[in-house]
């Protein structure tokens, strides 16, 4: 239903506990994921009975604006929405200004995004979610252009259903389909000359990518339902936080349609690679957030800023952002303490997995057998079964950090099916 909005809501209320398996957090964790997908500025509260503290912070990890445990107040619940709309209204993000930061890894790719921005060729950003992709497709590759006067359209195609993508892209003839009782153009012609961004372009469909080839290699594509071809002018941006190499050689995207995307590709690094941008970064939305509200902007203690360098921020500059938006709403003029600034830290941003009979990580298995081997050797008494459940539980949960909750992420990282991996997961409770 969201996906068939104009625009998405601003704000949305989440619980954790959906099914198929309610007592546990994981497909709340995915909606959040999705909900970001379909709109990057959409404030998220998540209100769930599994409020342990490490849920909440991963939930806002992820992108969620606050947790709030049941059973709690509607007039406070009120209150937090209140609160997420005014910060919505100020200037929140470094979308005015580009992105922030003069680390080198930031610097190479400003200079990369210099050389590129006025070429017609298509470019391909890489990057973790939360990085800023959106930001280097609007602000760098067509606002500083000579195309800044022409339309700009973003289509996230994680966020739509894979049925309506091609209508949605190419248009569609009256009649084509049930519900089409008038032609409709699509984000192609609508784009005109200007610039559309395809985000999470490794989510588009296999038997949809030859027509999006087509369109690259000589602008000619159809409306759904008819036979006479048009022509787009658009310049083509994509965007993607897969390695899109790796889906080439499972078979889920082409090569050539690769190749033709990324003529010119640029990397947007992680926040954790990129030094003491970091504290540019702070600086900048604990002062943007405060001036939403007309509040004094809060301060870090000495301890507590060597815990905010130390940490990896696995959200990137959207957990970033989230951070600076509760620590204004809950220490405005005050200094933040480590120990305040630590609840806000995500535990899952260095999973470790400590076991006595844990084996080195190894692909070959002769590399394996020699590990196996001294281990033996010790005389300690191995527990085979236990070992084995403990790298399957290992890798399933690691997969699920990895791709942000999102349950069919991970079982693509792992090589199996959606069912299989809730089956293996099931199993842990039945135990």
């Amino acid at each position: 239903m969201l996906r068939q909005l104009r625009q998405p809501p601003q704000l949305a209320l989440v619980d954790l506990g959906l099914p198929p398996f309610p007592h546990r957090p994981d497909e709340g964790f995915a909606l959040i994921g999705d909900l970001l997908a379909l709109s990057a500025d959409m404030k998220i509260i998540v209100l769930s009975g599994q409020s342990d503290e490490d849920n909440a912070r991963h939930a806002r990890a992820l992108g969620a604006v606050d947790f709030v445990p049941k059973p709690c107040d509607p007039s406070r619940l009120a209150e937090l929405f209140r609160q997420a709309q005014r910060f919505g209204e100020g200037p929140q993000s470094a979308h005015a200004g580009g992105l922030i930061g003069e680390s080198p890894p930031m610097q190479r790719l400003r200079l990369q995004l210099g050389q590129y921005a006025n070429l017609a060729y298509p470019v391909l950003i890489e990057g973790e979610s939360g990085s800023g992709k959106d930001i280097v497709a609007s602000y760098y590759l067509h606002k500083q252009t000579t195309r800044q006067d022409k339309p700009f359209l973003a289509l996230n195609c994680a966020a739509i259903s894979p049925t309506l993508l091609e209508p949605t892209l190419f248009g569609y003839a009256k009649g084509a389909f049930t519900g089409a009782t008038n032609a409709k153009s699509g984000y192609f012609e609508d784009a005109d000359s200007g610039t559309l961004f395809l985000d999470e372009i490794g989510e588009l469909p296999l038997d949809l990518q030859p027509k999006l080839l087509r369109v690259l290699e000589n602008g000619e594509y159809q409306r759904v339902g008819e036979t006479q071809t048009r022509v787009s002018t658009a310049r083509i941006i994509a965007a993607t936080n897969r390695d899109l190499r790796q889906e080439m050689r499972a078979g889920r995207f082409r090569a050539d349609l690769f190749h033709r995307l990324s003529v010119f590709t640029v990397s947007v690094p992680p926040i954790r690679e990129t030094g003491l941008d970091r504290l540019l970064l702070l600086e900048h939305f604990r002062k943007t957030c405060a001036a939403s509200v007309h509040a004094e902007p809060f301060l870090l203690a000495p301890a507590a800023q060597s815990l905010w360098m130390d940490y990896g921020f696995p959200g990137n500059v959207r957990e970033l952002r989230n951070i600076a938006i509760r620590l204004t709403a809950r220490y405005p003029g005050q200094t933040v303490t480590a120990e305040q600034l630590r609840t806000e830290f995500d535990h899952f941003d260095a999973p470790t997995l400590q076991s006595s009979n844990a084996l080195p990580v190894a692909d070959d298995p002769e590399e394996v057998k020699q590990a196996a081997r001294l281990r033996l050797q010790k005389g300690s008494p191995i527990n085979l079964d236990a070992t084995l459940e403990l790298w399957q539980r290992g890798y399933i949960e690691a997969a699920i950090e990895l791709s942000g909750g999102n349950m069919s992420e991970a079982a693509r990282r792992l090589g199996i099916n959606r069912t299989t991996l809730y089956n293996r997961m099931e199993s842990w409770t039945r135990r």
